[in-house]
């Protein structure tokens, strides 16, 4: 539990202006995009690099990448952007700085096997995956805190659940990207002497495009509070206490972090593993592919069915959304959270079960709402404890509760999957139990009152 903090909790937005569902809209519109290169790099980072060589017992070890820059970058990010006052804003620098580098790495990560002259093309795959998670990190955190800076208390929830609805809508778009293409005649196969289909490079090229221009239309049309504003608005002018170091703010993070940290372990340490294993588990499950067989048309066909069902599971999460903010309203939104958690849970579970896939689109409903709850819940009740001054760093130390569970899945999922009989599917069925155990928790152990 957090110790007792110097620090002055003033917050009191109640002052703040009341914004138009369009100026809400506008403010998350780029976070669109960045999801779209996320979903992307989610449904198709396995099946890229088990293309370019991977064995499947080290893919999760490749997954390290993303939590890992996440870890270091974001509490960073957060830091900095809390005093940054620039002419585009406060948090606009670093939304458009970190989606111009994470589009390059996606116009890069697919072409890995053309640069075998540079680096070994796994090597080269694994350092564009670094840099495009490093940068969607980048991005992604000062996203987060810019809801908080600009809407009200009355208006916060309202804020993450349009965030929430944008952020599935790129999730859609993203995951059935390659599907789509190769719908419209472009190859799903490697061409001989390459390594990656056709669809995969397209849907990313496509997906970085998308990314900047969301982000640069958000960069453009959002105007931040000026420092004057901000201060106003957030009474911190009452708040005569002394800066505090990092370390500091360490010891003083706030009670309900602490508490949504636990839930926040086994819903991401379950996220992780259905990401890096649900293409080699359905592949295994329903078109029976072995794990030589990753060139194969069965198993690509798999890949693009992942992308398929992973933007079904987005399309489930961004209708959810939308009724979200009344669910929490009418039960709580601990009650709301711990719902969603164990139906995403249920429908991971009932993956390992299923040989038609078809039926994976049932799977898919709970695995939204679970979702759906996890990209909003968790912040719309942090950020009321917050204080002004302090809250993107917060929020960037909030994502170690993100990372950290990432990094315990990257490096015991080859572990795991050998404990289960190399058997992909019932990584995923594992997942399903870790996120039941986070739903129960999220009752359990958090104490808001939000």
């Amino acid at each position: 539990m957090a110790s007792s903090s110097p620090i002055t909790n003033s917050r009191s937005s109640s002052s703040k202006p009341l914004l138009t569902l369009g100026q809400i809209f506008t403010m998350s519109f780029g976070f669109m995009g960045v999801q779209i290169g996320y979903s992307l790099q989610n449904a198709n980072t396995s099946r890229i690099l088990s293309a370019i060589g991977a064995d499947p017992h080290h893919l999760s070890l490749f997954w390290l990448a993303a939590p890992m820059a996440g870890l270091i970058v974001q509490p960073i990010v957060g830091l900095s952007s809390d005093k940054t006052w620039t002419k585009l804003g406060r948090r606009i620098p670093f939304i458009m700085g970190g989606s111009i580098v994470s589009a390059l790495a996606m116009f890069f990560m697919p072409n890995s096997g053309n640069f075998a002259q540079l680096l070994p093309p796994l090597v080269f795959g694994a350092t564009m995956l670094l840099l495009m998670d490093t940068s969607f990190n980048v991005t992604m955190q000062p996203f987060r805190a810019l809801v908080s800076d600009m809407v009200s208390d009355e208006q916060r929830k309202k804020g993450y659940a349009i965030q929430s609805f944008l952020i599935n809508v790129g999730a859609v778009v993203g995951s059935l990207l390659p599907y789509i293409l190769t719908w419209l005649g472009v190859l799903n196969e490697p061409a001989p002497g390459q390594k990656v289909a056709p669809a995969v490079i397209w849907s990313f090229y496509f997906g970085g495009g998308a990314l900047l221009l969301s982000v640069l239309w958000t960069s453009f049309r959002t105007k931040e509070y000026p420092p004057e504003e901000y201060t106003k608005y957030n009474n911190l002018e009452e708040d005569n206490s002394p800066k505090m170091s990092f370390i500091d703010l360490l010891k003083n993070i706030p009670a309900t972090m602490w508490q949504l940290s636990i839930t926040q372990f086994f819903s991401w340490f379950s996220l992780f593993l259905m990401w890096v294993y649900t293409t080699q588990g359905i592949a295994q499950n329903i078109w029976h592919c072995l794990p030589k067989d990753s060139k194969s048309a069965a198993f690509n066909e798999a890949g693009n069915w992942t992308g398929v069902i992973f933007a079904t599971y987005s399309v489930f999460a961004a209708i959810y959304s939308l009724i979200l903010t009344k669910l929490t309203v009418r039960f709580g939104s601990k009650n709301t959270y711990m719902i969603s958690l164990i139906a995403g849970g249920i429908g991971l579970l009932s993956m390992v079960f299923i040989t038609d896939k078809n039926l994976l689109f049932f799977s898919m409903a709970g695995i939204g709402m679970a979702w759906a709850s996890i990209l909003s819940l968790p912040y719309s009740i942090l950020s009321s404890s917050l204080p002004a001054r302090q809250t993107g760093v917060y929020m960037g130390i909030f994502n170690a509760t993100i990372t950290i569970p990432q990094i315990a899945a990257g490096l015991f999922g080859g572990i795991i999957l050998s404990l289960v009989g190399d058997k992909a599917i019932n990584v995923v069925g594992l997942s399903g139990a870790s996120m039941i155990i986070a739903g129960i928790l999220a009752k359990v152990v958090i104490k808001s009152k939000d």
